[in-house]
């Protein structure tokens, strides 16, 4: 029986040795993958608790201007991690990542002390775009780096930091809030980013693919103009109205922008996208599977201490701490199926835990109301609901990162990220979309928003149930 990850895709991809011609240290290369990923993950939830601290600091701003201090980070980051992907494997990891943890950190501070809601705003889109350097570059180096036996292990550590991260959001997000502000959520990174790029110049060694050619220029534009696009007018959809000029504009431009760019790429010696990944059933189906993955998880993640605050007013902080358990099981679930599944198992791990979250999310449906259930219905939910998108989200980047060729490390989990992230923003607006319709303040809301999270959960749970037919045979 193979190994999750098989000796020749574990392979370091080509590119020089390390500084000083000794070998990396995969731990070293594992921290500081793990850890720029999960501040870079933090960020697309970790405002979501925010708002009413930024309408006081901004009292002449509306809400729906506000909304685009998240926004603006989610097209960035969803729009630019393909291409990202794609320059990291021509032109180095190591330096990709290092520049995009470096950009992370100073668009941080920018954030933390921006006078005005443009400034905010902007600096927002800047930390969204340098995350999206971070991620692919990563996750490229710790697959190229990390010896064949160790390397399920290491997928489920990193695989662990982006989902608690993400998870973890609103959780950090209310006590930083609470006990600081809103500029305590974007200082935090400071500190941390600046320790990861000191230790990263020493301690990473640098890869890059077989070929160092600029990937196709006009391509490369077109994509990243179509996600961002998509991404945009899915995310304010619910502002501006489903029907209104601009939405309809924005889906359609995006759309045919991505075929245009997907059909360039079919031809292109060094294409913007690597469409030939998607011949690999495995790396198909897992990424399909992370859309809608995606798009489940982030309908939960903002409507959950949505619902916590209005609905049973909780404070901030209170908030906080009961979205708190589902982080830690998410986590807890990444590292076990990381170290534990095997590559034949990994179907049935997408499928039970996605089933598992949809079922929790019929009993969300039929059970959320005005009483206040936390030990006896919120609190197993979120413990479930955490643990099924960890043990998910690590068995399709798994999955995924097992079926690319070294060369195309980088590129590849671009392309499944986006995937996710693109799936995260129809999520996100389904999510508005069902809470404009009844109100923020009532149940019935968000008792339809848990039931369209879980119908996104059993698609995704039928899709990874796919994966069987080509992980079964190479096992």
């Amino acid at each position: 029986m193979s190994s999750p990850i098989s000796p020749p895709s574990a392979a370091p991809a080509a590119g020089p040795p390390s500084a000083g011609g000794t070998d990396p240290r995969p731990g070293v290369v594992l921290l500081l993958s793990a850890g720029a990923t999960f501040i870079a993950f933090l960020d697309t939830t970790v405002v979501n608790v925010a708002f009413p601290d930024l309408a006081a600091s901004f009292p002449g701003d509306r809400v729906s201007d506000l909304s685009w201090v998240v926004s603006s980070y989610a097209v960035l980051f969803a729009a630019l991690l393909t291409p990202a992907g794609r320059i990291a494997d021509a032109f180095g990891r190591k330096r990709l990542f290092l520049s995009s943890l470096a950009g992370f950190t100073v668009a941080s501070a920018l954030c933390a002390c921006a006078p005005d809601l443009p400034w905010l705003i902007t600096s927002r889109a800047l930390q969204g775009a340098t995350a999206a350097g971070m991620i692919p570059a990563a996750l490229g180096l710790l697959l190229a780096t990390t010896p064949p036996q160790r390397l399920p292990a290491a997928i489920g550590a990193w695989g662990a930091a982006g989902s608690m991260a993400t998870a973890a959001g609103p959780a950090l997000g209310g006590v930083l809030v609470d006990a600081f502000g809103w500029r305590a959520v974007f200082l935090i990174n400071v500190p941390v980013g600046a320790a990861l790029v000191l230790a990263g110049i020493r301690g990473l060694p640098e890869r890059t693919g077989a070929q160092r050619r600029l990937p196709d220029p006009l391509g490369t534009l077109t994509v990243t103009a179509g996600i961002a696009l998509l991404v945009l007018a899915l995310t304010k959809g619910s502002d501006w109205g489903w029907t209104d000029a601009a939405t309809v504009a924005g889906v359609a431009g995006g759309a045919a922008l991505i075929a245009v760019a997907l059909v360039r790429s079919t031809r292109h010696a060094a294409p913007a996208v690597e469409t030939a990944l998607f011949r690999d059933h495995t790396f198909a189906v897992a990424s399909a599977a992370a859309a809608f993955t995606g798009a489940a998880l982030f309908g939960w993640l903002l409507s959950s201490p949505l619902f916590l605050t209005t609905v049973w007013h909780y404070s901030v902080l209170k908030a906080g701490f009961a979205v708190t358990p589902g982080a830690l099981t998410s986590a807890i679930a990444a590292v076990a199926v990381g170290k534990r599944a095997k590559p034949h198992q990994l179907p049935a791990v997408v499928g039970l835990s996605m089933a598992a979250f949809a079922t929790v999310s019929v009993w969300a449906y039929l059970d959320l109301d005005t009483d206040t259930r936390f030990l006896t219905l919120w609190l197993p939910m979120g413990l479930v609901g955490g643990a099924a998108f960890g043990a998910a989200l690590t068995a399709l980047s798994t999955a995924a990162a097992r079926s690319l060729p070294p060369r195309q490390f980088a590129s590849g989990i671009g392309m499944t990220t986006t995937a996710r992230q693109l799936g995260g923003s129809l999520g996100v607006a389904a999510t508005a979309s069902v809470i404009a319709a009844h109100g923020i303040a009532g149940p019935q809301a968000y008792r339809d928003v848990f039931a369209v999270c879980g119908g996104l959960a059993a698609v995704a749970a039928l899709v990874g149930l796919a994966m069987a037919r080509t992980l079964v045979k190479e096992s």
